[in-house]
């Protein structure tokens, strides 16, 4: 099983999908217990939706880098694979949302999803190729690290622009 990366990819497709579903609610069902907002969205933000994908993408590469720890080019695929994904829910949605005007639920759902496949499947066929060029694998680390630390920061102290919006209600952050 160590070896066969497209199965361990897939798994983490389905945990981060499962995840995100699970983290969309986890505030609301803890009774907004303080410290699931970090890990949780707090309101239907666009940067709320991406801590959905992140937190469940990033914990799975932790379990998932033990059985790949002798890939020099783990980190570095992984933080283009988590970036990939990030990047894709605000310029799914905008991009969406500036044709149409507005975007049913279901679409804002499918983005989620599309945009966890994709990065799913870009990882993939990263780690298929191994031609990724890592030099500095703790640094690839360590900004997922710094990411990581902003979904938090950002929950409790949110900026007021555009992507930290909660479009249902106009507010900020929690």
């Amino acid at each position: 099983m160590k070896r066969s990366i497209g199965l361990w990819q897939l798994w983490g497709f389905a945990v981060t999908s499962l995840g995100g579903t699970i983290l969309h609610f986890l505030y609301d069902w803890s009774g907004e217990a303080f410290w699931i907002a970090p890990f949780s969205g707090v309101n239907e933000s666009t940067w709320e939706h991406m801590k959905l994908l992140f937190w469940p993408m990033f914990l799975f590469s932790l379990v998932q880098f033990f059985f790949f720890r002798d890939r020099a080019d783990f980190w570095c695929v992984k933080l283009r694979g988590i970036f990939l994904g990030l990047a894709l829910i605000p310029a799914l949605f905008y991009t969406y949302n500036g044709v149409v005007g507005r975007s049913p639920d279901w679409i804002n759902i499918a983005i989620f999803f599309i945009s966890a496949g994709i990065a799913y499947w870009y990882e993939t066929r990263q780690f298929n190729r191994g031609t990724e060029r890592c030099s500095w694998p703790k640094a690839a680390f360590a900004v997922l690290c710094v990411i990581a630390v902003l979904f938090g920061v950002f929950t409790f102290f949110t900026p007021e622009i555009g992507i930290f919006r909660d479009p249902l209600t106009g507010t900020y952050g929690i």
